[in-house]
């Protein structure tokens, strides 16, 4: 390891390889166990789900490596699906078809604090792009205003 890498922790209810990091929690809500997993010392977990009692029914079961690997691979997969989501939310697309030909329009959202902005833009079918409009955020890309935009020559919609 680096001096700039934390040294792996191993421990019952601590467990770190120095990006991602496992505890063991008390789990507030009844006298069960839960581990949160953190990636790179985030203050939010990126995952938290139950944890297995010990045999003495008291206790958490102890973190191991094939625990361990289990749950990263596990909250790998939850910041996965969650980018999914924000990415489809943010762009939005879908094709119709004016005078015989195929039109892929695209409604681009980019957050920031201070307002979001959107554009609109319009590709043939060999993906070139035909127009780039901005759009309020608020603009509601459905198949009717799509055919609209492209039927008035690809003006800003209002």
């Amino acid at each position: 390891m680096t001096s700039e890498s934390p040294e792996p922790i191993h421990a019952d209810r601590l467990w770190s390889d120095g990006h991602w990091t496992a505890r063991v929690i008390k789990n507030e809500d009844d006298d069960g166990w839960a581990v949160a997993m953190h990636l790179d010392g985030g203050a939010e977990p990126a995952l938290v789900g139950p944890w297995t009692m010990g045999r003495d029914k008291k206790n958490p079961k102890p973190l191991d490596t094939a625990a361990f690997n289990t749950l990263v691979k596990t909250a790998k997969e939850v910041i996965r699906r969650s980018e999914q989501q924000l990415h489809a939310q943010l762009n939005k697309n879908l094709s119709v078809t004016v005078n015989g030909q195929r039109i892929r329009v695209v409604m681009s959202i980019v957050p920031d604090e201070e307002g979001a902005t959107a554009t609109l833009s319009a590709h043939d079918e060999l993906d070139e792009e035909l127009a780039r409009v901005p759009v309020p955020p608020t603009f509601r890309l459905n198949v009717d205003s799509a055919q609209a935009w492209i039927a008035s020559g690809f003006e800003r919609p209002r």
